[in-house]
């Protein structure tokens, strides 16, 4: 499973898993079917005769389809990522949204951004206000360059579209698999607990997090190096003098910081 690491605001770097191509194509084809329908229905609204009257003539209509039919369907992705932070219809159904690169939910330039990128798939929009072969004409228009944007997808790193390329975006799945035992935080006891390294304060959140990775990965043989030489760094740089075994040392840190950034 291909994963995206993103470093949050509280310096925490969480895996994310990016979204399956399947899961992407169920999306979208729910929402195309949402706005397919809408347009069918408001389309079988605006050209009736009542209407069409009402309207003074086709061009009217025509007027009239733009803005109850077109425009609301090119409008529905942005407003519905925006609303919906980050999701459609679609990719709340199939548990996938729009995160940013940088951690957290796009900015709305990013949105926009996406949004115009969407331009490929913009024909079925118009296409779909009339009836008969048109509909046809444009599916089939449409698989060039929906082609385009499934090699685009296949050939970047994190399976992106070229609006999330521009908009420094990706789609993810909405569970991640990072919970609390993931993160810097640890229950500690806090009856008669004694702190041994008061200086471990000193360190950034990003520092311990970085401690907490190392003990996680120091079971395999580079982990066990790598251990040693970070235990070494953070003895240097808080100036402590210790014969604890490594790991030990570097747990025990981590339990003094837990314990006294509650104490804050």
């Amino acid at each position: 499973m291909s994963t995206v690491r993103i470093a949050t605001p509280f310096n925490l770097d969480l895996d994310f898993e990016i979204a399956e191509f399947h899961r992407r194509i169920f999306a979208y084809a729910i929402d195309l079917f949402i706005m397919v329908l809408y347009a069918w229905i408001m389309g079988n609204f605006v050209y009736t005769d009542t209407v069409q009257n009402m309207a003074g003539g086709n061009r009217a209509g025509a007027g009239w389809s733009i803005i109850l039919i077109s425009l609301p369907i090119l409008l529905y992705p942005l407003i519905a990522e925006v609303s919906m932070h980050g999701q459609t219809v679609g990719k709340k159904i199939l548990d996938i949204r729009v995160m940013n690169l940088y951690g957290g939910e796009p900015v709305l330039s990013q949105y926009i951004l996406r949004w115009i990128f969407r331009f490929f798939e913009w024909p079925l929009v118009f296409g779909v206000v009339f009836p008969g072969f048109f509909i046809i004409y444009q599916l089939m228009l449409m698989v060039i360059p929906g082609l385009v944007v499934i090699v685009i997808m296949a050939v970047t790193q994190k399976h992106q579209r070229l609006g999330d390329l521009a908009a420094n975006t990706v789609m993810v799945k909405t569970r991640i698999n990072t919970s609390i035992n993931d993160t810097i935080f640890q229950e500690v006891d806090q009856n008669n607990y004694q702190v041994m390294f008061p200086q471990v304060m000193q360190l950034s959140d990003r520092d311990i997090n970085t401690i907490k990775s190392v003990i996680n990965n120091s079971h395999t043989k580079n982990g066990q190096h790598l251990a040693l030489r970070t235990a070494d760094r953070v003895k240097t740089a808080l100036k402590i003098n210790t014969d604890t075994d490594t790991v030990i040392f570097l747990e025990k840190l981590l339990q003094d910081y837990n314990y006294l950034a509650t104490k804050e």
